[in-house]
């Protein structure tokens, strides 16, 4: 009996380690990063929140004693101390995600360098919808908003009853009390015509979707600004208007050869149709680029590297787009608002469709 309330006890022959005492992890805390960096728990918090204030040297000592304990940093106590959620609402009516999830991404990168977690909400261009996120997202909290879509065009701002920042990134508030990041689609069209000039192409057609679209009267409009300074024109007398589609590209092709026979170059306002206009071309019998050069506008991988030959393209650098307005809302966030667009300038992207 005594035997057994030794070991029940703990004692010396009861303990599985042989009478040594059970060391047990604990989680390292914050003063225990302050004690081993040599500086206050103040300085260890702005540290590693990526504060200003603090010098590099300091800053890489706290990280490397955070990194030798195993530190860290409580996400709810950083909440609890600061008044913030850490967190950002993105939302979004492009459910199909090819403009929006490069801007995402983009966007993502410079969240997460602040350390704030993205929650996505697809509003799938339901009115109803989008404000049940955004009740949502206030419920939670969110220290702000972007808000995404498929288009450029103006859209109405989101209703807020409650104060908190809100960026547009793809898409433009209606209100220029806003602050909203775009692709600058004029300067995409006037990079592409600018590129067929320099090939030698004087007879250049333009092939886009529909003229309700704000940025197909963008594109169009910079290409024919950069005709006029070399004293030409779009060949056909102007833009040619349809859906954005593969079938409507070969169509148009067919339509340009017959008002032009010297054409050599045509300017597509999206890749899609400049793969059917390729089609076209080939189906005439019209070489590309030899007997006519083709760009076409966003750089989607899918089509570029799945035409024949390969396509010139124009990118709208999404994640760039994507990047510039998290970073707008960060700074709006940290009390630094800023109004107006701001338009992200696009990139020529050279393939063989354009070769001299």
């Amino acid at each position: 009996m005594a035997r057994r309330q030794d070991r029940a006890a703990g004692g010396t022959n009861g303990t599985p380690d042989g009478g040594k005492a059970l060391k047990r992890k604990t989680t390292p805390t914050i003063s225990d990063v302050a004690a081993l960096a040599g500086v206050s728990t103040a300085t260890v918090s702005k540290s590693l929140n990526g504060r200003d204030g603090i010098s590099p040297t300091t800053r890489a000592k706290v990280v490397a004693a955070a990194e030798q304990l195993g530190f860290r940093s409580n996400a709810l106590a950083q909440s609890l101390l600061s008044g913030r959620s850490y967190t950002v609402g993105l939302i979004t009516n492009d459910s199909f995600g090819r403009f929006s999830i490069p801007v995402m991404l983009g966007a993502e990168d410079a969240l997460q360098a602040g350390q704030i977690a993205v929650l996505l909400c697809d509003g799938r261009d339901d009115p109803i919808r989008e404000r049940h996120y955004i009740r949502t997202l206030a419920a939670r909290r969110v220290d702000g908003i972007m808000v995404t879509g498929r288009r450029a065009d103006p859209r109405p701002p989101i209703t807020l009853d409650f104060p908190i920042p809100v960026v547009y990134a793809m898409c433009e508030s209606t209100d220029p009390r806003d602050a909203s990041i775009v692709p600058d689609d004029e300067h995409g069209g006037t990079l592409a015509v600018e590129h067929l000039l320099a090939t030698g192409r004087t007879s250049i057609g333009h092939v886009t979707g529909p003229s309700d679209f704000r940025a197909v009267r963008l594109r169009a409009a910079g290409a024919e600004h950069a005709l006029r300074r070399a004293g030409l024109s779009l060949a056909g007398g102007g833009p040619l208007h349809g859906s954005w589609s593969e079938e409507w590209g070969r169509q148009a092709a067919t339509i340009l050869l017959r008002a032009r026979g010297d054409l050599d170059a045509v300017f597509c306002g999206s890749d899609q149709i400049a793969r059917g206009v390729a089609d076209g071309l080939r189906a005439a019998g019209c070489a590309v680029p030899d007997d006519v050069a083709l760009v076409g506008f966003d750089n989607w991988t899918v089509m570029t590297e799945a035409s024949r030959p390969p396509l010139t393209t124009i990118d709208m650098n999404l994640p760039l787009v994507g990047r510039r307005a998290a970073e707008t809302l960060l700074a709006s966030i940290e009390g630094t608002a800023t109004s107006g667009t701001e338009l992200v300038p696009c990139q020529l992207v050279v393939r063989e469709s354009t070769r001299v």
